[in-house]
């Protein structure tokens, strides 16, 4: 045990959440909340001001996810130490968290004791993820990667839209378009465009939100 506490951010867009997470927390002798906020760019801004030991990250955040503010917080600071916290368990989150740079992920059910050696593993410059996170992680790493363009194809495949549509949208010609769904529905497993778009939400390739 540290023989100073672990100084913690908290980034959530929920207060009570926020507030829960503190109480929770607040009875540990070697922990120590020194801020909190609801936002991305303010958890940026409030790293570089507090330089908290370990930042607890919600995915799902207004102005910048966790992701992004993941990724800024550690390219301004390569050390920082992140554990994401959230509701949203789909492998392709998961996989994006830990590219950011995340040392943890975990579940905003799981349990205190779960959460606290976490923050303390974490803290001791240790990688934690829980066995049912790691096997999606897993599963994430065995399907190829999609390019950006076939993300922004089966993004519009999802809100219904036609090959012509994308097209349009995507100012390409429909046989390309075309090709695209041919790789993905490779890529994702799949044979037609109800499959992939099932896929790909729950996967959390193309967040419903």
């Amino acid at each position: 045990m540290p023989t100073h506490p672990i100084r913690l951010l908290i980034v959530d867009d929920h207060p009570a959440f926020r507030a829960g997470l503190v109480a929770l927390l607040s009875d540990q002798a070697d922990l120590h909340v020194v801020a909190e906020c609801g936002d991305g760019r303010q958890a940026v801004e409030l790293y570089r001001r507090e330089r908290p030991d370990v930042v607890l990250m919600d995915l799902r955040l207004p102005g910048i996810g966790g992701v992004e503010a993941t990724l800024a917080i550690r390219q301004e600071f390569p050390d920082a130490r992140v554990i994401v916290l959230t509701t949203f368990d789909a492998d392709e989150d998961i996989h994006r968290a830990i590219q950011s740079g995340a040392k943890s992920y975990l579940m905003k059910d799981m349990s205190k004791a779960e959460i606290v050696g976490a923050i303390r593993a974490v803290q001791a410059g240790q990688a934690r993820l829980p066995a049912s996170i790691a096997d999606k992680l897993a599963e994430r790493r065995r399907r190829p990667e999609l390019t950006l363009r076939e993300i922004e194809v089966l993004q519009l495949l999802v809100k219904g839209r036609s090959n012509k549509e994308i097209s349009v949208a995507l100012s390409i010609a429909e046989d390309t378009v075309k090709s695209h769904l041919k790789t993905l529905f490779a890529k994702l497993g799949v044979q037609d465009r109800t499959a992939a778009a099932i896929s790909a939400i729950r996967h959390g390739i193309v967040p419903l939100a």
